[in-house]
């Protein structure tokens, strides 16, 4: 079998109200982020005790996570994108270090 090429990246999951979903989104595609995958009805307990998942009437006040792998330097400025949203808005971003397969699948429509 053939052996993967792996190339490193980093893993951004951004986590905020799905109100916001619009934000976020648009703030990603102006950082040239190629596609992200998004996650709704998020449930968890945090600082403010219990988050239930999956309102049936608004999809607005449910947690959405935004799942994004970019090159590194792309995490500076997605952050400083989001540092004043996250002033005045609840949610987090945790980044970690991943390899993907399939490279070119990541990379930016103008690359």
């Amino acid at each position: 079998m053939k052996n993967l090429n792996l190339s490193p990246l980093k893993k951004l999951e951004i986590i905020l109200e799905g109100a916001h979903q619009e934000f976020a989104s648009d703030l990603l595609d102006r950082a040239g982020v190629s596609g992200y995958t998004i996650v709704n009805n998020l449930s968890g307990k945090g600082r403010h005790g219990f988050h239930e998942g999956h309102l049936m009437f608004n999809e607005e006040a449910v947690l959405i996570m935004i799942i994004v792998a970019v090159p590194e330097e792309l995490v500076d400025p997605i952050l400083l994108g989001f540092a004043p949203f996250f002033e005045k808005h609840t949610g987090v971003v945790f980044i970690s270090d991943i390899k993907v397969s399939r490279l070119v699948k990541f990379r930016s429509r103008d690359t």
